[in-house]
């Protein structure tokens, strides 16, 4: 009997280095976001749906119908305001636009916080430096979007002068990646 759990301790003590070497790795590309794992294989919908953060943001894409969009292949990225990005805006906006005969409004406002193809923060500020301190980026929606560097970080300024910040940059998504930010950018 002795000879069976050595036996099976030296082969368990032999496997799990194979285990221990791959969690790590999946752990680098995994970020938490709102309190939740942010998972790479999952699409954009799936984990935002998951974040406490993003709530307001979740609600808004299912009223607006862009669910099936962003769960869709893309590559999107995606410049994800939170809840309380979503609190800044003037009392009663959110409700406003959450109506069924605002969703045309909802819609151009959520577009506009998403570019067609994966732009990563390494690629965000490498398109600013060879911009000569701005980039321009094409949203969805179909008006466009500025990022500037700020310090260490990336603010993104929509049309009317308004500013977000990158508070979580590069949440790894199977159909793209979030830009977690702190403000609502509204087209012009």
């Amino acid at each position: 009997m002795n000879i069976r759990i050595a036996c099976l301790g030296a082969a368990l003590a032999i496997a799990a280095p194979a285990v221990a070497l791959t969690v790590p790795a999946i752990a680098q590309d995994m970020k938490t976001v709102g309190g939740a794992a942010m998972y790479p294989s999952k699409t954009i919908v799936e984990n935002a749906a998951n974040s406490k953060d993003h709530t307001t943001l979740v609600a808004a894409v299912k009223a607006a119908g862009l669910v099936d969009t962003l769960q869709g292949k893309g590559p999107f990225t995606v410049f994800a305001p939170t809840n309380a990005a979503f609190a800044k805006l003037p009392a009663g906006t959110v409700d406003t636009l959450l109506k069924p005969e605002n969703k045309g409004s909802l819609t151009g406002v959520l577009t506009y916080h998403v570019v067609a193809g994966k732009v990563t923060a390494e690629d965000l500020v490498k398109r600013i430096k060879d911009g000569g301190g701005k980039a321009t980026l094409k949203t969805v929606q179909g008006e466009t979007l500025t990022a500037t560097m700020a310090g260490k970080g990336v603010d993104i300024m929509d049309r009317k002068g308004q500013t977000a910040r990158v508070t979580i940059p590069d949440v790894m998504q199977s159909n793209g990646v979030i830009h977690v930010v702190d403000t609502v950018l509204l087209p012009g």
